[in-house]
């Protein structure tokens, strides 16, 4: 499986160092001019997970913009230098931002950094899931844990994680600036209590698909926390990897293909920021349907069904309803 690459050649090196040294001159504080804390967000989610916490109190840098594909990210000097001025930096975990690293290290800021993959509970390699303490988080269980050295990374497609990455970003928060511990409190109450309700109904649309039509084929593997809260039987990928900077070998596509035809899977689901050709080769070769787009490893742009973490698992539940059952039932849940 490739990653993202990292950056280490050294004219960028030296390029970085003349655009930090450049931009701080004497000023040593990393705050905004206009008083607010800086954060910088590595992924669209996790952008949007301080952008409700942090309020009208946090100017949020985010690095990687809607529709882009994190696994193959190279940073640019602007991400250096973004850092550099950083009250606090939140990044998603794991193997999706992993080149967040040689960054810091470029930018020279010690500012905190929190790696949201470690507050939420992850699913191994092998699609187990495993226990980690959350602040606030409204389940928990008796597992033993890994360290996200080899978790599944897309840990945010389960409502409860995304509920306990808030936890920990207000955390971050109040550290960096105590003097919003009260916005900040406030506003991660409140945006919980939101993913709650959005967690118990999209439960209630997923309950609308038989159980035995609950089988999810998607681009890549990034739905694996998502059907593992809500009961639904991973299938296969197209891109049989947690990266889509893999690519399916011809074997891996028919071994895919038969499956698809022995276990009646009704749709495929291609992800909204890569090219369907595959999904609608292999549609027309199964005679399964080409479900509408997911949103997996990116959120979209304003005005978009996933402009916003929410928006985006509201559009793939009701993406599945629809697919899944064959357009015999329709579900939107609420948050």
């Amino acid at each position: 499986m490739r990653t993202a690459r990292r950056i280490s050649t050294p004219a960028l090196l030296i390029g970085v160092t003349a655009l930090v040294a450049g931009g701080c001159g004497e000023d040593s504080s990393p705050s905004t001019g206009d008083g607010r804390m800086a954060a910088v967000a590595t992924t669209t989610q996790v952008a949007d997970f301080v952008r409700e916490v942090g309020g009208d109190r946090v100017d949020v840098d985010q690095i990687l913009q809607p529709n882009s594909d994190p696994h193959g990210y190279e940073p640019r000097p602007s991400d250096v230098a973004a850092i550099a001025g950083a009250d606090v930096i939140v990044q998603s975990g794991g193997e999706l931002d992993e080149w967040l690293g040689d960054v810091i290290a470029s930018s020279g800021n010690d500012s905190p950094t929190v790696e949201l993959i470690q507050a939420v509970e992850r699913i191994d390699g092998d699609g187990h899931a495993g226990e980690q303490h959350r602040e606030g988080a409204p389940h928990a269980g008796e597992r033993e844990h890994d360290h996200g050295e080899d978790a599944d990374p897309h840990w945010w497609q389960d409502p409860r994680n995304a509920i306990a990455a808030v936890a920990a970003i207000r955390g971050a928060l109040v550290g960096a600036d105590p003097d919003g511990r009260a916005v900040y409190d406030a506003n991660a109450r409140a945006y919980a209590k939101r993913l709650r309700r959005l967690d118990r109904n999209v439960a209630a649309c997923i309950d609308e698909i038989p159980p035995a039509q609950r089988k999810l084929v998607t681009t890549h593997d990034a739905l694996t926390y998502y059907a593992d809260r809500y009961g639904i039987e991973v299938v296969g990928a197209l891109i049989p990897s947690r990266s889509t900077a893999a690519q399916p070998s011809a074997g891996d596509t028919e071994d895919l293909v038969d499956q698809i035809e022995s276990e009646g899977v009704r749709a495929i689901f291609p992800e909204s920021s890569i090219d369907p050709k595959l999904e609608r080769a292999v549609a027309r070769e199964t005679g399964a349907a080409v479900g509408g787009a997911l949103w997996a490893d990116t959120l979209g742009p304003e005005g978009s069904g996933g402009a916003t973490y929410v928006e985006s698992i509201q559009s793939n539940t009701a993406a599945l309803v629809d697919g899944l059952t064959g357009g015999e039932r329709q579900c939107r849940p609420r948050a």
